[in-house]
């Protein structure tokens, strides 16, 4: 499982960064504000950004720190999947092979769980 989730993350990194790439060597993203006459866009940007927020609350979730959850908030709004795959990617390299994988999706807050379940 652990391979499956390393090798899906890493290729949606790898195809954002050379997405983001080739579309950022025709124009710059800073050009592209005549998109948002279009509803499509404006529809499909609301829903990227939604799914980036409910991204976000989890990291939150999982990050007991105050900077922790402040860069990856500004590195998720500002890079978008860019950020969620490397987060992912960083939690899946840091379990142990003893770790369950509720220690993927709680992080340090697994054992909070834990405790209240017994």
């Amino acid at each position: 499982m652990k391979m499956l989730l390393t090798t899906v993350f890493a290729g949606i990194l790898a195809l954002m960064i050379g997405v983001t790439t080739w579309a950022s060597l025709e124009r710059s993203v800073f050009d592209a504000g005549h998109l948002f006459a279009d509803r499509w866009f404006v529809a499909t940007f609301c829903d990227a950004y939604c799914g980036f927020i409910t991204f976000y609350i989890w990291v939150a979730f999982r990050e007991t720190s105050f900077f922790a959850r402040l860069v990856w908030f500004v590195a998720i709004m500002g890079l978008g999947n860019i950020a969620v795959a490397l987060y992912v990617l960083i939690n899946i390299w840091r379990l142990e092979p003893s770790d369950a994988w509720d220690q993927l999706l709680l992080g340090r807050t697994a054992s909070k769980f834990a405790e209240g379940s017994s």
